[in-house]
């Protein structure tokens, strides 16, 4: 994968990815010290793909994006919490939230999913009420 500037973004106009593979070798660099692991894999300017991968009971504390998300279950089962209701996913399950959705993710055993952001422009992103990835 080849990339254009500091920040990471991609200028490959094609990827493809072995998701197990990379959950393999994202295993072989535990002990995490938050209890999960975050690859991007994708980065262009509307997308980013995010491969997480969490050890048991580990907790994203509440957080938001400022994007519209999709979280895809690969491995063991993750628990979203959002407005105090919670969400258990298992694998091959599908979650979508709206942009600005305050929520947080607890991991039911070793787990990895597939976090997919489609990221707003700038325009949108500048008139938002609050600014701030995982703010």
């Amino acid at each position: 994968m080849t990339t254009s500037q500091l920040d990471g973004t991609m200028v490959d106009r094609l990827a493809q990815f072995d998701l197990f593979k990379e959950i393999a070798n994202a295993e072989q660099k535990k002990p995490w010290q938050s209890g999960h692991s975050a690859k991007t894999l994708f980065k262009k300017h509307d997308l980013r793909v995010v491969l997480i991968t969490m050890n048991n009971a580990a907790r994203m504390k509440e957080h938001h994006a400022d994007g519209t998300i999709s979280l895809h279950v690969l491995k063991g089962q993750i628990r979203v919490t959002l407005h105090g209701q919670s969400h258990d996913l298992h694998v091959g399950n599908l979650l979508t939230l709206a942009a600005s959705i305050r929520h947080d993710v607890e991991a039911v055993g070793d787990a990895a999913f597939l976090l997919t952001i489609s990221w707003p422009s700038s325009e949108e992103l500048a008139a938002m009420k609050h600014r701030g990835y995982g703010a």
